[in-house]
C-alpha cells in the first residue's frame, strides 16, 4: 500500500509539471524550462513553474500599460 502525504512534493516529473501549468507536455517541453536531474529522472521545480507563471502577462496588459503611460503623458489623473 503507498504511502499518502499531506505536501505537495517539490520536484515533479514532466506530466504533473504540464497538468500544474494547465498545459500539455508537449507545450511544457517547447518553452525550455529548466529542469532538475536525479539518477535518470527530469524533474521540473515547483518553485521554477510559480515563477514562469507569475511572469505571464495579464490578458489586456499591454493595453492597460500604454493606457496609462499616455494618461501619464497629458497629465490625465485615474479616477
Amino acid at each position: 500500500m503507498s504511502k499518502s502525504y499531506a505536501f505537495t512534493p517539490r520536484l515533479v516529473q514532466e506530466t504533473a509539471a504540464a497538468h500544474y501549468l494547465g498545459m500539455s507536455p508537449s507545450k511544457l517541453r517547447s518553452l525550455g524550462l529548466p529542469r532538475r536531474v536525479s539518477g535518470g529522472n527530469k524533474l521540473y521545480d515547483i518553485r521554477d513553474l510559480d515563477a514562469f507563471a507569475d511572469a505571464l502577462p495579464y490578458e489586456g496588459q499591454e493595453t492597460w500599460e500604454k493606457n496609462e503611460e499616455t494618461d501619464l503623458a497629458f497629465e490625465i489623473a485615474a479616477e
